[in-house]
């Protein structure tokens, strides 16, 4: 399957490290240093997971190769939602004005992404559709605790989308060569690594270090399995993009898999741990650098545990 077109949005408010320290006690050299976090972007008060997810599918839709009709599915992603009945889904096929599409919405934390396009190729191998949209949503700062000096100046928010099609409809698009997705819930904290409880504290990290290293070690696993399944080396890729939990994360992945450092896709200096979109949003920003033949890894790890690598081709 291919992938048409990539949209995101960034809320405008941008919040700095030195907001944190009159109410949780650090500084911004403290969060930089183990975050690789300078400043986060905010939602405004009246925006919130659906108001983002339909700014980012706007955001590109003058760039949508086909009748935005001729869409059949619509997966909508994330673990931060505003309304878990209308998902972010079916306010996307309302605002698009979109008939009897399938819409339908998933959750498994930080790998949500990977999950929502693996679903999207069932559905076009089942023959049940032939071009889809993934829109990845995460509200993180509705539930972050910020006088939480473990994890309450980690979050940001974003949305992003990605438009598919069974077949190649346009020379631009970007061929999906694999995908690999699974859950880890029986290694080390598993189901306790990170929690969000709406009405019980909210997103909490209280096992950062068996996060960090059960993160290093699935994303590094998983994406040299996947690039040398399909004979390729990790310095064949031209970007790669994990998930923007931490930068400390994303370098120890690279470190393992020998790869340099200008391959290494990172936006969560300047918006923080952006949950699901994070690799998304990474994708989007640098989709106009990518020339014919270049590859590119996405790989994930979410809270639970889980984890999930995808090998592009453009």
């Amino acid at each position: 399957m291919y992938i048409n077109t990539i949209g995101h949005y960034l809320p405008s408010r941008v919040v700095p490290n030195s907001y944190f320290e009159p109410i949780n006690g650090l500084t911004h050299d403290w969060i930089e240093s183990r975050t690789g976090i300078k400043e986060r972007r905010r939602a405004g008060e009246e925006e919130n997971s659906h108001t983002m997810a339909i700014a980012a599918v706007e955001s590109c839709l003058d760039r949508v190769p086909y009748p935005i009709e001729e869409l059949d599915l619509i997966v909508g992603a994330g673990y931060s939602p505003y309304d878990t009945v209308a998902t972010i889904a079916h306010v996307v096929q309302h605002r698009l004005n979109l008939e009897d599409v399938q819409a339908l919405y998933i959750s498994s934390a930080c790998s949500s992404l990977l999950n929502a396009i693996e679903v999207v190729e069932g559905y076009f191998a089942m023959g049940k559709a032939e071009k889809a949209l993934v829109v990845v949503s995460e509200h993180n700062t509705l539930y972050a605790n910020e006088s939480d000096p473990v994890a309450g100046h980690l979050w940001g928010d974003g949305a992003a989308c990605l438009y598919f099609s069974k077949e190649r409809v346009q020379d631009s698009d970007l061929e999906v060569i694999d995908l690999k997705t699974a859950g880890a819930a029986t290694m080390g904290k598993g189901i306790e690594g990170v929690v969000l409880r709406p009405r019980d504290g909210g997103i909490q990290m209280p096992h950062g270090r068996d996060v960090f290293i059960h993160a290093c070690q699935y994303m590094t696993q998983v994406s040299r399995d996947m690039v040398q399944k399909h004979g390729y080396t990790i310095g064949d890729l031209k970007f790669f993009i994990p998930h923007q939990a931490n930068r400390r994360i994303s370098v120890n992945v690279a470190g393992q898999l020998e790869l340099p450092e200008e391959k290494l896709v990172s936006n969560i200096e300047h918006l923080g741990n952006t949950g699901s979109a994070g690799c998304a949003i990474g994708l989007a920003q640098k989709q106009t650098e990518l020339e014919k033949g270049d590859l590119v890894v996405l790989t994930v790890f979410g809270g639970g545990y889980s984890y999930g690598a995808m090998l592009v081709k453009a």
